[in-house]
């Protein structure tokens, strides 16, 4: 998260001030200081705020936790409190690093697909839930649910950004054996009729994870529910050639959160071995999606992609070259973005 901050402030040295930055905890440190995954104070910041990053929250020493006390559960607290209904997930495959895919680059080189995540419902959220006794004997319980008005406006969300790229909407279910499925199924149905210009196509999700692997090129834009979501966009980062690369939007009407898809990785945490690629791309994100600053985005993603190209790798990522530090890759992607910027607006005069 530091160096998403460092490449925004790299930003602001070529456009002049733009942000205030407050930090505040979540997760594990939360638990840790507060006894809270998600305490007011944090609360408070992010309904304050134009747009939140977030750093990934989770880790061992809390698996012992209770349930409501897991860091997990600061993460899922605050989607619901901010009223995050939708997940973006772009997974794109660079040419400078289709070899490292664990396909073969002749499969993946041209991927770049965006998976379009309902966030607030599902099993996730559904209840009955819970671990209860019957007959002697345990039983797990969770519940799938989904209102109409759910599918509803996270189908809109899906077809308007598919109008912005290719024009293709592929949407996942398992309609043929579940009855929320088979809803999500007719309403995006329904909805995909109001966007006449844009292909509509339904995929159950086992086929759908099947043709990621097969022909990941085929896709543009991913509708999906909440568990498929999550299930899908893990695949897809493997294409990529590691999750550290995968930045995600967490999107309501009034709100927006943005962070890494990937988790903590305790095991390097405090070395300075971390990929920091992710956090920066969800800064690029925040600017696109928040702030309306597309110029600005763009020069960070195409930074990314420029360091990339010159073989500078983290630990995650195989190449020639020894790996270089999460702070130094910052560096140099702080550097390359400012250097995009200034091309860009000299372009302009």
């Amino acid at each position: 998260m530091a160096e998403a901050v460092k490449v925004l402030k790299a930003v602001e040295e070529v456009v002049g001030p733009l942000f205030s930055f407050q930090t505040g905890l979540v997760g594990g440190c939360a638990v840790d200081a507060t006894a809270s995954p998600l305490p007011a104070e944090t609360i408070s910041i992010c309904n304050n705020a134009r747009a939140v990053l977030l750093g990934a929250v989770g880790g061992p020493q809390w698996d012992s936790k209770r349930p409501e006390l897991r860091p997990e559960q600061g993460l899922l607290q605050l989607r619901q409190r901010l009223g995050l209904y939708v997940n973006l997930r772009p997974a794109k495959v660079l040419d400078s690093l289709a070899r490292i895919s664990a396909l073969k680059p002749e499969r993946v080189r041209g991927t770049d697909l965006v998976i379009v995540r309902e966030l607030m419902g599902g099993i996730y959220f559904g209840n009955p839930r819970g671990i209860f006794a019957k007959n002697g004997e345990r039983m797990g319980v969770n519940t799938e649910i989904y209102r109409e008005h759910e599918v509803e406006r996270v189908a809109h969300r899906a077809f308007q950004l598919a109008r912005l790229r290719h024009q293709k909407v592929t949407s996942v279910d398992k309609a043929n054996v579940l009855e929320s499925s088979r809803l999500w199924r007719e309403v995006v149905t329904r909805i995909g009729r109001s966007y006449p210009d844009v292909g509509l196509e339904h995929l159950y999700v086992d086929s759908c994870a099947m043709q990621l692997i097969g022909c990941p090129t085929r896709f543009d834009v991913i509708l999906t529910n909440n568990m498929f979501g999550d299930i899908l966009s893990d695949e897809a980062s493997m294409l990529t050639g590691s999750i550290g690369l995968l930045p995600s939007a967490s999107l309501g009407e009034h709100a927006a959160l943005y962070e890494p898809a990937h988790g903590s990785a305790p095991d390097i945490a405090g070395r300075n071995r971390a990929n920091p690629v992710a956090a920066i791309a969800s800064a690029a994100l925040m600017l696109r999606y928040s702030f309306r600053m597309e110029t600005e985005a763009s020069a960070i993603e195409e930074a990314i992609e420029r360091v990339l190209k010159r073989g500078v790798r983290t630990p995650d990522l195989p190449g020639k070259r020894r790996p270089t530090t999460t702070t130094h890759m910052g560096d140099l992607i702080a550097e390359a973005t400012q250097k995009a910027l200034k091309t860009a607006r000299s372009r302009k005069k």
